[in-house]
């Protein structure tokens, strides 16, 4: 190994570590990792700007801002009343459906923003409910951390899965003649709220002393008195699924992913801004001010990082010494990837893990001459899966907790949180190793 290989390595291990051990912010520390590798001469700065891939930056931009207006319409609380309406009074039924709703929207919403929406509606229904609000939004942190990965989207792993692979949208529905990432976590993800609902959620308030007056208060109350503005509410969920739907028939369109989110967000903005009395409408400088500007840059920064040891060969390295073995047994590879990645994530910020291994896995397989579609999914699964396993390894449910231990009634403590998040991923991650065998390794061989 080279010198400026070994710096590269030491500078972005030393940084990812940093980054794990938490106490400082994680943007912050990449950018004193980024100006290291210039500094030291592992890249150049133009270099560095050019090893981010701004298309899934403006992605993230353009969605978080589209997401941030829907949030504000109402119809997420609409939603929930809808949902406890559905459960007949069953609190359990009612807790599986909210995180079956804050699941599927975080396929097409950054799971953090998820949380910030479902939130409010959490703590406004156990208030009133008297219940605690900690089961509920681990629930909700747990299921939008999961689904983030069944479409191109909800989080940044698929959107990172696309700028090395160019898989396209529909690609996360249906890929090389079998289903894929949307089809296969769907399935995984109702069997594994199922089974909570079954084995946890339904013993724990099978005795509830919710009475049904607390309740009916709630459902009582017409639904569609949350959408305060209904024009604001339509123009916003209709740019937002405009946008999606544009995306999806982005190689008929032929624009980039990026530029369309960001056209469907100024669009959006500017709509806004001229009709924001007909709206009542937020302000764009609100809604600026919700965004998480420190996500953003740590994922620029991410991008620099990886990039770095990418542009001196460290990973082509590392994927030349282990393609032989992968060539050998993919099953055996495979399957030692997933539930290696599992673990790591569950105490490691599973992007940055992503997003290395990644290059590494492309690298491998065009010097095993194997197919990386298989190590691809097993990677994207098992690091999105096992990412719940604790809040170092999933942003959603670190938010999550420090939302929810800001209210009085919602302190969390250790072993309680591990008493949701192991048999969830437990459960999750059995489920989803089968359905890698039967239809992507297996297969594949």
């Amino acid at each position: 190994m080279e010198l400026i290989q070994i710096i590269a390595l030491i500078v972005f291990l030393t940084a990812v570590g940093v980054i794990i051990w938490g106490k400082l912010d994680r943007a912050v520390v990449g950018l004193v990792g980024v100006a290291l590798m210039v500094l030291l001469g592992v890249m150049g700065e133009s270099q560095a700007f050019l090893s981010v891939d701004w298309n899934v930056i403006a992605i993230l931009f353009g969605i978080w801002i589209i997401a941030s207006y829907f949030g504000k319409t109402g119809i997420p609380q609409y939603l929930a009343v809808i949902a406890l309406r559905l459960s007949r009074n069953n609190i359990a039924i009612f807790l599986t459906l909210i995180g079956i709703l804050s699941g599927f929207i975080s396929m097409f919403v950054d799971n953090v923003v998820v949380i910030l929406m479902m939130a409010p509606v959490v703590f406004h229904i156990t208030r009133k409910l008297k219940l605690g609000s900690f089961p509920f939004i681990i629930i909700v942190g747990l299921a939008a951390n999961f689904m983030g990965t069944a479409l191109l989207l909800g989080d940044l792993p698929p959107q990172m899965l696309h700028s090395v692979s160019k898989i396209e949208f529909a690609g996360f529905i249906w890929q090389m003649g079998r289903p894929s990432s949307f089809i296969l976590l769907t399935i995984t993800f109702l069997l594994t709220m199922f089974f909570m609902y079954q084995f946890k959620l339904k013993k724990m308030y099978s005795a509830s002393a919710i009475t049904t007056a607390a309740i009916a208060e709630i459902v009582g109350v017409n639904p569609t008195e949350y959408i305060k503005n209904k024009k604001f509410a339509a123009v916003s969920v209709g740019m937002f699924l405009i946008t999606i739907l544009a995306m999806s028939f982005r190689q008929v369109i032929g624009l980039h992913l990026g530029f369309i989110a960001l056209v469907g967000m100024m669009t959006l903005v500017l709509i806004n801004e001229i009709f924001s009395k007909q709206f009542e409408s937020p302000s764009f400088e609100d809604i600026l001010g919700d965004l998480d500007w420190r996500a953003l840059i740590f994922y620029i920064v991410l991008f620099i990082l990886v990039g770095g040891i990418n542009h001196v060969g460290v990973i082509d390295m590392v994927a030349k010494a282990l393609s032989v073995y992968f060539k050998q047994n993919l099953i055996l590879g495979s399957t030692l990837l997933y539930w290696v990645t599992a673990p790591i994530v569950g105490v490691v910020e599973h992007d940055a893990y992503i997003l290395a291994f990644l290059y590494l896995i492309r690298d491998m397989a065009a010097s095993a001459n194997i197919s990386p579609w298989p190590l691809w999914w097993a990677l994207l699964w098992a690091g999105t899966l096992g990412s719940n396993l604790t809040i170092a390894g999933a942003p959603a449910l670190f938010v999550a907790q420090s939302i929810c231990e800001r209210e009085d009634t919602c302190k969390i403590q250790l072993n309680e949180f591990f008493t949701y998040s192991v048999p969830f991923v437990v459960i999750s991650l059995v489920i989803q190793y089968i359905l890698l065998m039967l239809f992507w390794v297996i297969p594949s061989m």
